[in-house]
């Protein structure tokens, strides 16, 4: 079992930065290969994947959406995972979610491959 638990959602104007945090539970980073991701879901719409990250930090991939303004990061000595997001739009405004993959070493995008997810925390950028 692995538990969770997000923070660092909040308001936040466009053009700002806010670090999320996702700290684990359950499980020690450091002595199993997990995969951790981040996605969210807007209001109206589906869940998008925003990046991931492998189990040793060195493999991440990014989706469209967060290339260039979002960086994923993991201490696998705190067990948590992060996503520092700057130059925010209003249409970062999402409930965003990290997950983690206990079956793959490389850091995947399809959220059907996470075994366990947070409650999510809630970003609102204005405009």
């Amino acid at each position: 079992q692995v538990q969770l638990v997000e923070s660092g959602g909040g308001l936040v104007q466009a053009g700002g930065s806010r670090r999320l945090s996702c700290a684990a539970s359950g499980r020690t980073f450091s002595n199993y290969a997990i995969a951790m991701g981040w996605f969210r879901q807007a209001p109206g719409k589906g869940q998008e994947f925003v990046a991931a990250i492998a189990w040793n930090g060195y493999g991440i991939v990014y989706g469209d959406s967060a290339k260039g303004r979002f960086t994923i990061s993991r201490d696998n000595a705190k067990n948590t995972v992060y996503l520092q997001m700057n130059s925010l739009k209003p249409e970062d405004t999402a409930v965003y979610y990290c997950a983690a993959d206990l079956s793959s070493r490389i850091p995947v995008t399809g959220a059907a491959s996470y075994d366990y997810w947070g409650q999510g925390t809630q970003v609102t950028v204005s405009s």
